[in-house]
């Protein structure tokens, strides 16, 4: 017998005595990584493993044409702002006010807030964002965006999947799928959550049917440190040297294993993931410590939880990060509308007005979309648990979202509700349609950045979603 015909009878891959798995298994366990390797995408793999490429599959790639905008930060404000009291000024809850509003099932009740002209434009804003209000001339404000369904859980995640029943790829997994990473040391896409997961949890960030590469990692910011940020982001057992030999040794396992049996996505995505979560070990720990910005810096985005997010998320944008998620939570507002609604926008005012100032300065904001809003709106009435201090409730037919950056026209006013706010009636804006424009920012047609799962060509815009040119400059 032969030395090829030995190897291929006794290949512990032939009867299984030492398995590619089995070897993953047991030399994982010395990575001290497999958490970051979780949160980065492992095993999440639909059934169709991506094309082969020597380069990866973050490797950056161009857009159907030149899009202006390289990148996006989307401060999602979970809870549901109510537009009538931020960005869509309605006078007519005044004059009527304790009469029935037609189609909402209660009384008018202004805005206990006063709205201003601001900026060249003259855009109406209410006193609850004396900050931001400064700079509604870099603003497109949609007036009049609409969902579906007004239940929290429900409509987040459909804001961040376009999908209501199926699981879908999030925006952000779409974006990266589409653009590749410019950074193959850091994940692409980065959700910055502060503490709790919010409703619908990782769907909002999932990379569903696309591969899991794509796939958004959760940090909870709430933490002071990296280490505790990113559980296990450092070995405490093995220098990087010995660590970078191990993973070369299981990549040439791999190609053994491939070139004689056959690939396997899953594994393929669990190798790709230790392989980020070996590269973040230096790249993360400088990227989340906002203690090395200068004090003038840190003092532009303020000490809260809000600016601190904020801030990690400039200095990821800055490292090529292709999406970057902030949540800003606490905009459910049922009871006390006046006191309630004006401590969630002073938390977020200063230090988004921050960020927009200070990617401005660094001739950053023409290259990067930033995008604000919640999963749908608030009736225009009193919320019938209010009682004498009455909040607003859930309304999927009228709300605001605005865009600024990222080659959008700044000091504009899109669409409009109808007189007492609760109705989206002229120019309206779907949540697909929003789909359409980020991606149309980043230079993508949206009806042609498909992925083919299971038979079919799958969209983030479904079959819908349409381009608003007026948004953009």
């Amino acid at each position: 017998m032969n030395d090829t015909a030995m190897n291929q009878k006794y290949s512990p891959f032939n009867h299984g005595i030492f398995s590619r798995r089995d070897f993953l298994e047991k030399t994982g366990t010395g990575f001290g990584l497999l958490s970051l390797a979780g949160l980065t995408g492992m095993g999440l793999l639909g059934n169709e493993a991506h094309a082969a490429d020597a380069s990866g599959p973050l490797a950056p790639k161009q857009p159907h044409f030149p899009g202006k905008a390289k990148r996006v930060i989307h401060i999602f404000a979970q809870g549901a702002p109510s537009q009538v009291d931020t960005w869509d000024p309605k006078p007519a809850l005044a004059t009527h006010a304790g009469q029935q509003v037609p189609g909402m099932n209660g009384v008018a009740m202004p805005s206990p807030f006063k709205f201003a002209k601001h900026g060249r434009s003259g855009i109406e804003v209410s006193e609850v964002f004396p900050n931001l209000a400064k700079h509604v001339d870099e603003m497109a404000i949609i007036r009049s965006m609409h969902t579906d369904i007004p239940a929290h859980e429900i409509a987040t995640v459909f804001m961040n999947t376009g999908s209501l029943r199926i699981a879908k790829p999030s925006v952000g997994s779409w974006v990266v799928y589409g653009l590749g990473s410019e950074n193959q040391n850091i994940p692409g896409y980065i959700s910055l959550r502060p503490g709790r997961m919010p409703p619908g949890g990782s769907q909002n960030w999932q990379s569903a049917f696309l591969p899991g590469t794509f796939q958004g990692t959760s940090i909870n910011t709430t933490f002071d440190r990296v280490e505790q940020m990113i559980q296990n982001i450092r070995n405490p057992y093995l220098p990087l040297d010995e660590q970078r030999r191990q993973l070369d040794l299981v990549h040439k396992f791999n190609e053994l294993h491939a070139q004689n049996l056959q690939k396997d996505a899953g594994l393929e995505a669990r190798l790709e993931a230790h392989e980020m979560a070996f590269k973040m070990q230096t790249e993360a720990t400088t990227a989340f410590d906002i203690s090395k910005e200068p004090a003038n810096v840190r003092a532009l985005y303020g000490n809260s939880s809000q600016g601190k997010q904020l801030l990690i998320a400039r200095r990821l944008m800055e490292r090529c990060v292709r999406f970057i998620q902030v949540w800003a939570s606490g905009w459910d507002h049922h009871s006390d509308i006046e006191g309630r609604l004006s401590a969630s926008a002073e938390e977020i005012d200063s230090p988004l007005a921050g960020l927009l100032t200070d990617l401005k300065q660094r001739g950053l904001l023409d290259s990067t979309l930033v995008v604000w809003g919640g999963e749908f709106g608030r009736k225009p009435t009193k919320d019938k648990n209010g009682n004498a201090n009455p909040g607003r409730d859930h309304n999927n037919k009228g709300f605001s979202t605005w865009l600024a950056g990222g080659g959008i026209k700044g000091g504009t006013i899109y669409g409009a509700t109808d007189e007492f706010g609760g109705q989206a009636v002229e120019n309206t804006v779907h949540v697909h349609d929003l789909h359409a424009n980020i991606l149309n920012a980043l230079g993508f047609d949206h009806e042609k950045l498909r992925y083919r799962y299971n038979g079919r060509d799958f969209r983030l815009t479904d079959n819908f979603g349409k381009v608003i040119k007026p948004l953009f400059a």
